[in-house]
Order: C-alpha cells, then sequence, then structure tokens
C-alpha cells in the first residue's frame, strides 16, 4: 500500500506579511490568497526493512535512518524530518519502516509557500496512513506549530492554510493562533478574467526568507511606525482587494497590486532590489498596471496584473530578464489525500 497526498501552492493577492507575529497578534491581520495548479506531493510506503527513508525527489536528496529514533534536524531534508518526529512523538506510529518521498513544483524559497505546503502535503500523507481525525484547520494549525515551534522557522500563518483549504480565500489572523478562513464565492467569468491577466513571472532567484521575516519583526517589536503603518496599509489593501473581486472591478486589481508594492517596501529592507525594481519598471511600461513580489520579497516569483490584450506584451517584455513565465489555473480543492 502507498499513501499519497497532494497540496497546492499559492499566490498572496494582498494583505501579505500581517499574518507574521507580532504584527498579527497586536493588530490582527488579513489577507487574500488563492490557491494554483502548482503541488506539493507527498508518498509514503511502508517497508519491510527496519530503516527510514527519506527522499526530496526535486532535490535530488536523500537519507536512510534506524527505525525507532527521533531523526536528527541537521539541516538535511529537516521539513521531512520535523513531520516525522512530531507524528511518532504524537500518535501511535508503527515501529517500522517506510519510505518517505517528496517532490514539489516550485523552487524552495520561490515566494508560493512551498515550504509550508510541503509541510501539509506530509501531515496529509501520514493522516491518511494512520486515519487520523484531522479537520482542516487541525492540519493547518499542526503544520504551523511544526514549522515554527519544533524546526524555528520564521513566517506567517496563510500558507499552511491555503494548502488545506484550497481555493479563493479572505483569512484573518489574531492573537492566541486564532485564524478565520472565509471562501469567497467569486463570479466565474471575474476568476477567468482575474486567472487570464495575471501573469506569474519566475525571477530565476530564490531567497532565503527568514531574515526578511525577523526584520519586519524587529521593526513591529521596536515599534517602529514607519513599518508598523505600512502592514496597516496592507491589512487595507486585503480589504479592497476582496471588494474589487466580488464586485467584479478588475479594472481596479492592478492599482490596488501597485498601492501593495509601494506599502511592502516600507516593512522591512531587502524586499525589493534593483533587479526586482528593473523587472517592474519593464513589465508596466509594457502595459502592466500593477504587481508584486509573492512571498517575503527579495526574489523568488513576481505577477503583473495586464489588463486588456497587455499580458502578451509584458511576457515578451519579460523575457530579457532570464526567467520563466509560470503557466497555472486557479484552484477549488485543498489537500487530498488517498491510498493506492
Amino acid at each position: 500500500m502507498i499513501y499519497r497526498s497532494k497540496a497546492p501552492l499559492r499566490i498572496g493577492l494582498a494583505g501579505g506579511g500581517t499574518d507574521v507575529s507580532p504584527y498579527c497578534d497586536l493588530y490582527g491581520g488579513a489577507i487574500l490568497n488563492t490557491t494554483v495548479s502548482l503541488y506539493a506531493n507527498a508518498n509514503i510506503e511502508p517497508l519491510q526493512q527496519d530503516v527510514i527513508v527519506l527522499e526530496a525527489a526535486d532535490r535530488g536528496e536523500m537519507a536512510e535512518y534506524a527505525v525507532g529514533n527521533q531523526l536528527p534536524l541537521d539541516g538535511k531534508l529537516d521539513l521531512l524530518k520535523g513531520v516525522y518526529n512530531r507524528i511518532k512523538k504524537e500518535y501511535d506510529l508503527p515501529l517500522k519502516g517506510l519510505r518517505l518521498q517528496t517532490y514539489v513544483d516550485a523552487p524552495a524559497g520561490s515566494g508560493l509557500g512551498t515550504s509550508s505546503t510541503l509541510v501539509v502535503a506530509i501531515i496529509g500523507a501520514f493522516a491518511e496512513m494512520l486515519k487520523l481525525p484531522l479537520g482542516e484547520y487541525d492540519i493547518a494549525h499542526y503544520a504551523y506549530r511544526i514549522e515554527r515551534q519544533d524546526l524555528n522557522l520564521a513566517g506567517g500563518r496563510q500558507d499552511q492554510y491555503a494548502a488545506t483549504f484550497g481555493g479563493v480565500n479572505y483569512m484573518e489572523f489574531y492573537e492566541n493562533d486564532k485564524v478565520i478562513v472565509n471562501p469567497l464565492r467569486i463570479k466565474s467569468e471575474y476568476l477567468s478574467e482575474l486567472e487570464n491577466n495575471l501573469v506569474l513571472f519566475y525571477t530565476a532567484s530564490s531567497r532565503e526568507s527568514a531574515a526578511i521575516i525577523k526584520e519586519q519583526q524587529k521593526n513591529v517589536h521596536e515599534k517602529r511606525e514607519g513599518s508598523i503603518e505600512a502592514m496597516h496599509q496592507l491589512k487595507e489593501q486585503s480589504r479592497m482587494m476582496k471588494e474589487a473581486l466580488l464586485k467584479g472591478r478588475l479594472d481596479e486589481i492592478g492599482e490596488i497590486l501597485d498601492f501593495g508594492f509601494e506599502q511592502k517596501r516600507k516593512m522591512a529592507a531587502n524586499i525589493s532590489n534593483a533587479f526586482i525594481e528593473e523587472i517592474y519598471e519593464a513589465a508596466k511600461n509594457a502595459g502592466a498596471s500593477g504587481g508584486k513580489i509573492s512571498g517575503a520579497g527579495g526574489g523568488g516569483f513576481m505577477m503583473f496584473y495586464c489588463p486588456g490584450n497587455t499580458r502578451f506584451k509584458v511576457i515578451k517584455a519579460l523575457e530579457k530578464f532570464g526567467g520563466e513565465v509560470k503557466q497555472y489555473i486557479f484552484t477549488k480543492n485543498g489537500l487530498i489525500t488517498w491510498a493506492v
């Protein structure tokens, strides 16, 4: 028997960064995101041998360990180890061998929530194998605890919930880890137009988001007004984006994204850089009405809203930067698990 799962990556449309503590604990955060047809996949195969085999197939990494021990967190395949260790500690994981294999459709550090989505997928595969009674909120919060507490990885909360729930969601974040996921009922023609007009561009550079996020957290701790006010504005941006999508005012999307990018630059240093600014200007000169960096910033994916038929000129303008325009569609489903 093989136990499988897949969870979708996400693109954040508005409010990015307001899901990170301590901001959301003090002021409340709000984000609007949607999942896309890029996935984190996990497979668990029980083995006859008494070994734990971990493999990240997309990265060409593999390691073997003896059954019965907590796996060492040493910087190699730690996301896989973190989930295994937590499941083994809290649930009746059989003392038998297994192979845990993963694959992600986007590079780590690319700004689409790859790490958190992978953790959700791995939890899903274990939940399928062990028949764990975990609901959507349970799995998302479980993933958050593993990343933030067990692995001490800096970050927010939106990725785990997007991967678990799927679809277009307006999410609210409060103190004491309270999260409310509000699925949005957006007309299919509005979503189709949004999907057509959003160009997702991989800059061919990844980044370590932790340093950027830690600076953002430090700015809130130290009550730096410029950074905090920018986060307030990004929270308002999420409300603006929600209203525009629900009412079909798609001509406003680019301007709302542009407003958000202006605010995001103020949250922390290194969110943008000369290369990102050059790409952004080239896209706008070619017809994009706005855009943003996906995730914490510093590199990875960018996206641009291209009204009318400007997407083709924008894509052409981006060619000189040596990245890749990624094809995708929006998805309605979150985490899916099954056995074969």
